[in-house]
Formats: structure tokens, C-alpha cells, sequence
């Protein structure tokens, strides 16, 4: 598989070094010299240019990449090297690193993006999730938003505890993944028990995320437990604030 990034900051040679691992051909565009360092990333192909150029995009031959990474230090950049990988040159697969949170809701298909990835919301939920017991955590979406990959920890005292999987009435559209016990990853089976403790990964419509709730949340008294709020904040644009390069800024780009 042929993979393109833009940006060659930590980020971009990160997923180069990780891609080419794993056997890919990895090409890298990067437009400022001072973090043009090919010693870094040996094994890919490198493009000292502006991603943001038709130029530059067809010298990297992007026509014939089958993934193209944009993951520069600046959400415009990364808006537009989308949108030109899809629109100009019919790139299948597009993935955008949002840099600031409130620049998620225009990371969508009407830019490009089929995945977006954004890094303070992962670690915030990641962090959530390490300490967070009974409630539901958004670990990541798919499909714009169509799907979450979200998780509960049940409570030492849960109700749930002995009773099997496939007695359990989920909501519709919702589906347990896996179950995490004991440093153990199990494919869970309807005659499966649960037990406090547990770890519960479901893929869900984010409109069933309450029903989920309520299913899973119970306290040990029986009483519904309150739904968590998911706040949705838009912003009319993109930030000004970050540096328009290509490449990210190093300094920025950690």
C-alpha cells in the first residue's frame, strides 16, 4: 500500500516509521527545510514542497497513493491538503490530525476527511476512561460520527455481576465488542458472565449512547443512573492562530 503524508513533523515521521514497519511505501512532503530531515525516516521517499500545491502534489504522484495522512501542526493546512487529496486526485482513503478540538466538526466528508483524528480529545478520553467507573467514554468515532467506539467499567458492587451476556437487552444498533478482565481481551458469546470490574467495549449509534446508559449504569439499588451530557461546540472557522506550513511546526508539532 502507498501512503502519503504531509507534514514531517514528529507526528508525520511517527506514522511513517510505524507504516513502513509494517511494509508499506511511504512518501513524505514537507515544505520547511528545517524539518526536511531524511535521516530521520531512511526507508521513505521525500518531498521537500507544499502540500498545499497541485505542483507539489503531482510530483509525489499522489494520484497512485492509496491513503494520504495529512498531519501538519496547522488544521488549515491539513482542510486543504483533504480536500485536494480527494477532489483532485480520487484518494480513497483520507486521514486528517486535528490539531484544536473546536476544529473537529469541520473535519468531514465535505473537506475530504473520511477519518479525522484528534489528539486532545483521544487523550482526554483516554484519560477518562483510566478513571471512570459506571459511566459511558467516547473513545473514538467512525464514519463521521455514524458510530463510537465507547466503553464502561462496571462497578466492583454491579448488578450485572453473574448474569450472561445474551440476557442482557442492549439497545438496538448497539453492539459489545469486547470485554477486558484481567489483563485478558475475550470476544464476548451470549453465555458469557459478566463480573465487576469489567472493562465493556460497544460500537454504537451515538443516538442510542443514553439507552446504553441506562442498560449498563445501574446502581446497585436499581436505580437509573444519570446520563452523562455530550457537549457539542461549534466554531464558525478554522483557528488563526497556528503557522501555515505545510510541514507543522516543530516546535508545535510534538
Amino acid at each position: 500500500m502507498k501512503v502519503t503524508i504531509a507534514g514531517a513533523g514528529n507526528v508525520g515521521r511517527s506514522i511513517a516509521r510505524e507504516l513502513l514497519g509494517n511494509g508499506h511505501e511511504v512518501t513524505l512532503i514537507e515544505r520547511e527545510p528545517k524539518a526536511f530531515k531524511t535521516e530521520t525516516v531512511p526507508g521513505a521517499a521525500w518531498l521537500l514542497a507544499d502540500a498545499c500545491e497541485l505542483s507539489s502534489l503531482e510530483q509525489a504522484d499522489l494520484q497512485d497513493s492509496t491513503v494520504v495522512v495529512a498531519a501538519t501542526g496547522d488544521d488549515k493546512v491539513n482542510l486543504v491538503v483533504s480536500l485536494l487529496a480527494k477532489t483532485e486526485y480520487g484518494v480513497p482513503r483520507v486521514v486528517a490530525r486535528v490539531n484544536h478540538p473546536k476544529n473537529e466538526w469541520l473535519f468531514n466528508e465535505s473537506w475530504g476527511v473520511d477519518v479525522s483524528v484528534s489528539t486532545p480529545r483521544l487523550l482526554s478520553a483516554l484519560v477518562e476512561e483510566a478513571v471512570t467507573v459506571g459511566d459511558l467514554v467516547r473513545l473514538l468515532s467512525f464514519r463521521h460520527g455514524e458510530a463510537n467506539l465507547v466503553e464502561v467499567t462496571l462497578p466492583a458492587d454491579t448488578p450485572h455481576a453473574g448474569q450472561r451476556v445474551g440476557s442482557i437487552a442492549f439497545p438496538a444498533d448497539v453492539t459489545l465488542v469486547a470485554i477486558l478482565r484481567d489483563a485478558h481481551v475475550m470476544a464476548p458469546s451470549p453465555d458469557d458472565p459478566l463480573e465487576g470490574g469489567d472493562e465493556l467495549l460497544f460500537v454504537a449509534a451515538p443516538d442510542q449512547e443514553e439507552a446504553l446508559h441506562d442498560v449498563i449504569a445501574v446502581s446497585p439499588a436499581g436505580a437509573m443512573a444519570a446520563s452523562p451530557a455530550v457537549e457539542h461546540q461549534l466554531v464558525a472557522g478554522v483557528e488563526d492562530d497556528a503557522p501555515a506550513i505545510a510541514g507543522g511546526d516543530p516546535a508545535t508539532d510534538a
